[in-house]
């Protein structure tokens, strides 16, 4: 290997784990990912969740087809696959849990959750368990503060969670049975998520509202008490005159 083609000491890739279940059905399928862009350099990130969803992890073969199909080096592919903490240096679970103590997630019980969670899991943020089940994440911010404290279960929504709805949920998913995101499909695995994240439509998009109700309150009110938007500059003035 060249000098600038050595990744081995990008990031945290653990290069001494060379196992792979990337095929040529899998090669395809990346390859046919470059097709939806116009700068074919620009299908990286959904390739890397491609890896994941077959490797669960981003694989040093992962990093060698990807730089192969975009005609870059392995060294650039690896750079950018430890810079997001989405793309996973280890082998993540067939459930990746992120629990939010950000701000207010935190106020509202984000803290208990997260200690709630590892106790039942027996790990701690950044691990998977050794059934190989769950990993676990401390994530910075869902984006869901109307539902804190928030819980992710392979990148879809729990809301308004407590240490007895968690402990409960984990118990469904490890028994496998029916689980249903707060606002969004029924739960499968992580590796189904993340072949949606690389375009692959999934057939469940419509699944679960697209939005809660303390989301829409505003509007509901809005719509109660007649409340219209600001008038631009023109009809203020319009009206002065």
């Amino acid at each position: 290997m060249s000098g600038h083609d050595d990744y081995t000491h990008t990031g945290s890739v653990d290069m001494t784990d060379n196992s792979t279940r990337i095929d040529q059905e899998a090669i395809d399928q990346l390859t046919a990912l470059v097709g939806k862009y116009p700068q074919k350099r620009s299908a990286l990130l959904p390739m890397l969740h491609y890896v994941q969803a077959i490797d669960g992890r981003v694989s040093p073969r992962g990093i060698e087809v990807c730089a192969e199909i975009l005609d870059i080096t392995p060294a650039q592919v690896a750079g950018v696959a430890t810079f997001y903490t989405m793309y996973k240096r280890r082998p993540a679970g067939k459930h990746h849990i992120g629990v939010c103590t950000t701000a207010l997630c935190a106020v509202m019980g984000g803290d208990a959750l997260l200690e709630t969670v590892e106790r039942k899991l027996g790990i701690t943020t950044e691990q998977t368990t050794e059934d190989g089940m769950f990993s676990l994440e401390k994530v910075e911010c869902n984006a869901a503060c109307d539902f804190a404290p928030v819980m992710m279960v392979n990148w879809e929504f729990m809301d308004n969670m407590t240490p007895e709805k968690a402990e409960q949920l984990l118990d469904d998913l490890a028994e496998g049975r029916e689980v249903h995101s707060t606002r969004g499909p029924q739960i499968t695995s992580w590796a189904d998520s993340e072949k949606v994240l690389a375009g692959i439509n999934d057939g469940k998009a419509d699944e679960g509202p697209s939005a809660g109700t303390p989301s829409l309150e505003g509007v509901r009110l809005a719509a109660e008490k007649g409340w219209t938007g600001t008038p631009d500059a023109e009809s203020q003035k319009g009206g002065d005159s």
